[in-house]
């Protein structure tokens, strides 16, 4: 199995020089707030909007952290990964920003405009089973055939730096939050916020949201253990990996709580925010959306920054639709 086992942890010096690395790349997404979302939930909610990020979704801060990072004698081998679309689509993007190969394992069962958008920046895909050792397996016989360098989702500090980026964009500019609040897959992202809203914040409230179907964050927070799931089952297609040792000793050490929610409040909230806002999100990226307006947190009279991760929908399938 390819996996990292130097655990060095991101500080937020780190967050700092993965912001500089990056601007002149990344977009500074813009934070949109909603009268009615507002009303319904009782707080002043501020969503950082990822989805209007470059290859639509926050994935590309990390990615073009980790590519534009590298040495040129490594970066000349390529990169590769595995991915169910966000991070794939985000680190092809990055290679062919930088000019190197990219290699992205998929699951058979991600989003053909996640597939497509990937394959349309350039990398080659190989496809695998839906499960993390068919996803290992498959990347580990890549990289030892093409000598790419592995830039792995989540386990990764620089790809975590670089997440934190977003919050780190956020609290500049909205310092008074009460909460944060990120979708937990991975932990890459709640990892970034959390290690940049305590730094920038020590008293805020940083709370992570999964679904109730992939709740592997969830267990481990509760029990103080990770817990290891081997296949999920979840609408939230990009939530379905399960935290490593340095995802969860970020979490379990910065974090104030997590939440879980059901496919059906994800797929309620999608839509509202579709409906209400205008601007297009994925299931996983409404997951903390579900978790405010299920009331899974109390925000009455509360500033919140919600991060909404992106964008990258399949049009033809939409989750509410009827076949």
């Amino acid at each position: 199995m390819i996996s990292s086992t130097d655990l060095y942890i991101p500080s937020f010096e780190d967050v700092k020089k993965a912001s500089a690395r990056i601007k002149p790349y990344a977009k500074r997404t813009p934070v949109l707030t909603s009268r009615t979302l507002n009303e319904i939930s009782g707080g002043n909610i501020f969503f950082k909007c990822e989805n209007f990020q470059r290859a639509g979704a926050f994935k590309f801060r990390g990615a073009c952290n980790s590519v534009f990072a590298l040495a040129e004698n490594k970066a000349s081998q390529g990169v590769a990964t595995h991915s169910s679309g966000n991070h794939g689509q985000a680190l092809a993007l990055a290679a062919q920003m930088r000019g190197i190969p990219a290699y992205v394992v998929m699951p058979e069962n991600s989003p053909k405009v996640k597939l497509d958008a990937v394959e349309g920046y350039g990398a080659k895909v190989i496809r695998c089973a839906s499960n993390q050792e068919a996803r290992e397996s498959t990347l580990e016989n890549v990289v030892n055939e093409t000598g790419a360098i592995f830039i792995h989702p989540y386990d990764n500090e620089n790809v975590i730096a670089g997440q934190g980026t977003c919050a780190y964009e956020l609290l500049t500019d909205y310092p008074e939050l009460d909460i944060i609040m990120a979708p937990v897959g991975g932990g890459g992202l709640i990892s970034g916020t959390a290690i940049t809203a305590r730094h920038l914040m020590p008293d805020i409230n940083v709370i992570g949201t999964e679904p109730e179907q992939a709740d592997d964050a969830y267990q481990s927070f509760k029990t103080g253990k990770l817990q290891k799931f081997d296949t999920t089952n979840t609408i939230a297609d990009g939530l379905r990996t399960t935290l490593c040792e340095r995802t969860f000793h970020i979490i379990q050490n910065n974090l104030n709580d997590i939440v879980t929610v059901t496919d059906e409040s994800i797929i309620h909230a999608m839509r509202t925010i579709w409906e209400r806002m205008n601007i297009i999100i994925e299931a996983s990226c409404s997951v903390p959306v579900a978790a405010i307006l299920e009331k899974k947190i109390d925000v009455t009279g509360k500033k919140v920054g919600v991060i909404l991760t992106g964008g990258n929908v399949d049009l033809d399938y939409l989750p509410w639709q009827k076949d």
